[in-house]
């Protein structure tokens, strides 16, 4: 009878005491924005610079992550949506975002650049006097800002939007466009896997990467920029850079 009374009470105490629950996140991704972001072709499963960073991330400061690949024009209208709790994907912390939502502190800063192949004869000076067909990545703060400008002084070239940088390489690739507008690690990336273009400088300043959050979600943030403090201080963040950004 007492070995059944101290089971009975010990049951009921456990019971009472509330189970630990690790809290968890899901993370918006592009899914074909390489070294950055991208669905892996051989496993299926999401990679990337960013991807692996935010893994550390979760693991050091005790959350779990989920990355989530989604249409990266409606990112942030998911986020706000409460479908996402963050958008760590190579985006620039632009003021446009900066009313919608909040940001981390910048990780990284990247150029943008012109791809065109590797035979082209555009320069820097003249490529948007031409009438040409340029490429773009819809959503992105490059396709906003080429849009506002082009309106603005009247350039002659046709923009054309993707749902990727590799898919607008590809049509350059392809001769339906005759250049695209893109950040430099992109292009990076297509020229280290053989693709036969070269980068263009372009007028515009350097973008800031940062991480976007829901603007109540201040623990959340916190998290990230300790997350981020704690590892560009770990070795890991240069074999990060080494592994994705140094081809």
């Amino acid at each position: 009878m007492k070995k059944i009374f101290v089971c009975t009470l010990l049951t009921a105490l456990l019971a009472a005491v509330p189970a630990f629950a690790q809290k968890s996140y899901t993370n918006g991704i592009d899914p074909n924005y390489p070294p950055f972001a991208y669905v892996d072709e051989k496993t299926g499963k999401p990679a990337g610079f960013d991807v692996d960073s935010m893994d550390w991330i979760a693991k050091t400061m005790g959350f779990e992550i989920v990355h989530k690949p989604m249409a990266w024009d409606g990112i942030i209208p998911a986020l706000i949506g409460k479908q996402i709790d963050m958008v760590c994907s190579g985006m620039s912390i632009t003021p446009e975002r900066a009313k919608m939502v909040n940001f981390s502190t910048p990780y990284w800063t990247v150029m943008r650049v012109y791809a065109v192949p590797s035979n082209s004869t555009l320069t820097k000076d003249n490529i948007l006097a031409q009438k040409i067909q340029l490429g773009v990545q819809r959503g992105t703060s490059e396709a906003n800002a080429m849009k506002q400008e082009q309106q603005a002084k009247k350039y002659p070239f046709e923009l054309r939007f993707y749902d990727s940088a590799p898919l607008a390489i590809a049509d350059l690739l392809n001769g339906r466009i005759q250049a695209a507008l893109m950040d430099e690690l992109p292009a990076d990336d297509a020229i280290s896997k053989g693709r036969d273009i070269k980068k263009i400088n372009s007028h515009f300043k350097p973008d800031q990467f940062g991480v976007a959050i829901r603007k109540e979600d201040k623990e959340l943030e916190a998290l990230v920029n300790e997350g981020y403090r704690r590892l560009m201080a770990d070795p890991y963040w240069v074999e990060l850079q080494k592994k994705y950004l140094s081809k």
